[in-house]
């Protein structure tokens, strides 16, 4: 039976990238889809990791790598850093060739610069593969699309509701937006997924990166750490002291050595500060906030469940921050987007500044539940002010002021407040 395939935001961006460039790079954690997305444009495949046949293939790269590159155009080359000498091969070939759309690669580990001769500049592109949002696992309903939200901040976006239960949100995010997850015959099954990728991790993945054997149990507890400081502005210095504060001796040289891993395998996925003129450097927070490529990654190294954070939602609201931040990387990606957060030591804040290759950006704030949507508003309210009474000063360079101001929630029911900001429920938003 054949299996379907969900549709991707980035499906259209990577027959983009195809038609400009001679080789496209796909590159984000395990499991998200990249060589099934892959497969949908490929005409050949190459599967490094193929147990009956790597080791002939690592043998032709030794040799004379350009042989695995024969084949129908676009080929697939999938986990193509497990012979990093691929890279220039398939530079070389583009170059002779002269043709867009040769080929594609995949990894799930980015590679040291250090093993490949050049960067491929002008020849690959990169492209960007995150879990499934709500809306490519189909629980949003995606009535409200954020390029929409840009080109027309007049939209009218009163009465349009969701159809994702709170029980469900929470579910889904528990689950993660991992493909494999869809379909399986019960819910249980489905939260295996996220425990088994985490097992994966702390087991293998960290010590192949880098050829460098690791510590599962120091890993889990790396993991764990982060992940009860998810969406927060703990330090790197403070996750380290949780974890020898609960008997996990690990000196800071090793510490960053393990984060390093993790970044490199795709599992962490920080939001960094934005730093607007609009206060002083010192004013403004500019450590990164802790984050996963998926929240399902703090659930499953907390061992938590769907009925655990169902009795405990003030612990789900961080998780439910890092749910939207991956969904509005995921929707905005195509429109060349960066996501931040805003934070001064006046209290004023942005959950996410998320901001457009073109200029425009908007403030952004999650609040899981209702009742908290007032002081979200007041918030995002104020910082706009802010920046309009900074565009006031003579000596300041002008900055931009805010597209839209818009409070993300768990809730149902989208509307804009009469003070312009709009509520969003997470269940309405697609690309």
């Amino acid at each position: 039976m054949t299996t379907e395939y969900y549709k991707r935001i980035i499906d259209s961006e990577l027959k983009d990238h195809l038609d400009a460039m001679g080789a496209v790079l796909i590159v984000g954690p395990k499991w998200c889809g990249k060589t099934t997305t892959a497969m949908q444009e490929a005409k050949s495949v190459l599967r490094m990791q193929d147990p009956d046949k790597t080791e002939a293939y690592l043998a032709t790269a030794r040799t004379k790598p350009s042989l695995l590159l024969i084949g129908d155009t676009p080929r697939l080359i999938d986990e193509w850093q497990i012979a990093p000498v691929l890279w220039d091969a398939v530079r070389t070939v583009v170059d002779d060739r002269s043709a867009e759309g040769q080929f594609i690669l995949t990894g799930s580990t980015t590679i040291d610069d250090s093993q490949i001769m050049h960067s491929g500049v002008g020849r690959i592109s990169r492209l960007m593969m995150r879990p499934m949002s709500l809306y490519e696992s189909r629980e949003s309903n995606g009535k409200i699309s954020i390029k929409s939200l840009f080109d027309n901040t007049n939209l009218n976006i009163d009465g349009i509701q969701s159809d994702l239960s709170i029980e469900r949100l929470i579910f889904s995010a528990c689950r993660g937006g991992w493909p494999s997850t869809l379909g399986k015959k019960s819910d249980k099954a489905s939260l295996f997924v996220a425990q088994s990728y985490v097992d994966t991790i702390c087991e293998t993945d960290v010590s192949t990166v880098d050829g460098v054997k690791k510590d599962p149990k120091r890993v889990r507890a790396l993991l764990q750490s982060y992940a009860r400081n998810i969406s927060t502005l703990a330090t790197n210095k403070t996750i380290l002291r949780d974890m020898n504060a609960n008997s996990t001796e690990i000196v800071e040289s090793t510490f960053y050595v393990y984060i390093n891993a993790l970044n490199r395998v795709f599992v962490i996925d920080d939001i960094p500060a934005w730093n607007p003129a609009i206060r002083s450097a010192t004013t403004i927070r500019s450590s990164n906030k802790k984050g996963f490529i998926d929240p399902s990654i703090a659930v499953a190294a907390l061992r938590l469940t769907p009925e655990m954070l169902m009795q405990d939602l003030h612990t789900f609201g961080f998780i439910f921050e890092s749910l939207c931040n991956r969904d509005l990387k995921v929707y905005s990606q195509t429109m060349g987007s960066e996501l931040s957060y805003y934070h001064d030591r006046y209290g004023l804040e942005a959950d996410g500044v998320l901001r457009l290759r073109d200029g425009r950006y908007a403030l952004i704030e999650y609040k899981l539940g209702n009742k908290d949507i007032e002081d979200a508003a007041k918030h995002l309210l104020k910082l706009s002010l802010l920046i309009k009474h900074y565009n006031l000063e003579e000596s300041s360079p002008k900055l931009r002021e805010p597209d839209f101001l818009m409070v993300i929630t768990g809730g149902e029911l989208a509307y804009t407040r009469d003070d312009g900001v709009k509520i969003v429920p997470i269940g309405c938003l697609k690309d």
